[in-house]
């Protein structure tokens, strides 16, 4: 029943039709009190929550990726995705090799599938000897993989590793800034890129165990304007956010890893041209169509990452809480060098 034609039924009038309410002594409005009530009890919850402690941050119960300071021992093994996953049997890369270092040590993420581990060193040689300056390798994983504290999102199964552009000197090489960039703005940097950059990609992508090699999309746009004909490595080299001053070597899933998850096929051809994705200017025309309500060719990025499957989160929840045992390897807190911590080698990577 309509509550506004119940006055007209039953003869009285509704409580928002009362202007005032008499008792002994006063009168106050109806909507007067009502209003006074509602601001009564909404100071009452203001001065509740004022009053009231706040929560601490929940800790995570056990030990984190992060925390890990050994891996775990046994057939190596990759599990899960690159953005999702773990390794057993990881082995570290030296601090150095023939045509390599390994830089920032002391983030212990200098941990390899062991087929990665050997790619490196065959990578090193083939550098030395084609007579390009000697590489610097970044990150690669965790002991045991699984998502990294900082910078990355993928590097989580021992198959991904980042190679810088150029070689700052050796005290500056903590800082992401001491590495120049390749890219100034949208437009290649004339004053670094060289002949060199382009070598060591090629040597990089000739290797059949290379799946992917991510690079900023204007160096991406360089390399495709080589003539036609000489662009066929380029079938692997794919553009991505940010990888200005480094590039990121992925290899594929090992045979011995049924439980690594690759990624989708890469599509035919070299690739050239799906870089434009990446730009300012295809950026702003996809934020205009959403706003339209029109759908635009390529609106999903390209290469989008496989997430966890169940199999992935309970054999990594195993591979993790194996550190709970004996010889598990639970790091303590480590610090850059010059504070307490473990130094880089005295030999002398983020997504």
């Amino acid at each position: 029943m309509c509550l506004r034609a119940l006055p007209k039924r039953v003869g009285v009038r509704p409580p928002w039709k009362l202007e005032e309410t008499r008792a002994p002594g006063y009168t106050v409005g109806v909507r007067t009190l009502i209003t006074v009530l509602v601001l009564l009890v909404g100071l009452g919850a203001a001065d509740a929550r004022k009053k009231r402690p706040h929560r601490a941050a929940r800790a995570p119960a056990g030990p984190q990726w992060h925390q890990l300071d050994e891996p775990l021992d046994g057939q190596p093994e990759v599990v899960g995705s690159y953005a999702g996953g773990c390794i057993v049997g990881a082995v570290p890369v030296p601090a150095e090799g023939v045509g390599f270092e390994t830089i920032r040590r002391w983030r212990n993420r200098f941990y390899a599938h062991p087929r990665l581990a050997d790619w490196l060193a065959d990578f090193g040689r083939r550098v030395r000897a084609a007579g390009l300056p000697d590489v610097l390798v970044g990150d690669i994983s965790q002991p045991r993989g699984g998502r990294m504290r900082s910078g990355h999102r993928s590097h989580q199964v021992g198959l991904d590793a980042d190679i810088w552009f150029t070689r700052p000197p050796a005290d500056q090489r903590d800082s992401d800034g001491a590495f120049v960039s390749l890219v100034d703005h949208e437009a290649i940097n004339r004053n670094v890129f060289a002949p060199n950059h382009v070598e060591v990609l090629k040597l990089a992508a000739a290797a059949p165990e290379v799946e992917r090699i991510f690079v900023n999309w204007v160096i991406k746009k360089e390399l495709c304007t080589a003539p036609e004909g000489e662009r066929a490595w380029l079938h692997k080299v794919r553009p991505w956010y940010g990888h200005d001053s480094h590039f990121h070597v992925r290899l594929r899933c090992p045979p011995d890893s049924p439980q690594c998850r690759p990624q989708s096929p890469l599509s035919k051809g070299d690739g050239c041209g799906e870089e434009a994705w990446f730009s300012r200017a295809a950026a702003v025309e996809r934020r205009k169509a959403a706003k339209a309500g029109k759908a635009v060719a390529s609106n999903r990025r390209p290469g989008r990452r496989p997430g966890h499957t169940d199999v992935t989160r309970e054999r990594c929840a195993e591979v993790l809480a194996a550190a709970a045992h004996p010889g598990g390897g639970v790091a303590t807190a480590r610090r850059k060098p010059g504070h307490g911590g473990a130094g880089r080698s005295a030999a002398s990577p983020p997504k």
